[in-house]
């Protein structure tokens, strides 16, 4: 065997072991190509994140939810979870209402 088809060969293995044997010389691999394609023409772009929401809004959501289930154990998680927000008050005044 000759000393220069040695590093040839091992180079030729470790891309089979690598996983580079499907990209062609010059071109993309396979998974890049095919996401190009389903682009269908239109200009590259990074996905836009969604706006953050506004957690006050999330917190009345979250207590009009529990005030339309009515029940105890929903106002009660309310207030477990935004004990501190205005919104607690009134469901803790929404939860002696049921016990009465």
């Amino acid at each position: 065997m000759r000393r220069r088809s040695l590093p040839a060969g091992l180079f030729g293995a470790l891309m089979m072991l690598a996983g580079l044997d499907h990209i062609t010389l010059g071109g993309l691999p396979a998974m890049v190509e095919k996401a190009n394609a389903d682009n269908s023409g239109e200009a590259g772009r990074a996905p836009s994140m969604p706006m953050a929401r506004d957690p006050a809004v999330a917190v009345a959501e979250e207590y009009e939810a529990a005030r339309r289930k009515g029940t105890r154990e929903a106002f009660e998680l309310f207030i477990a979870r935004h004990g501190d927000d205005p919104l607690a008050e009134q469901a803790r005044a929404d939860l002696k209402r049921l016990s009465r």
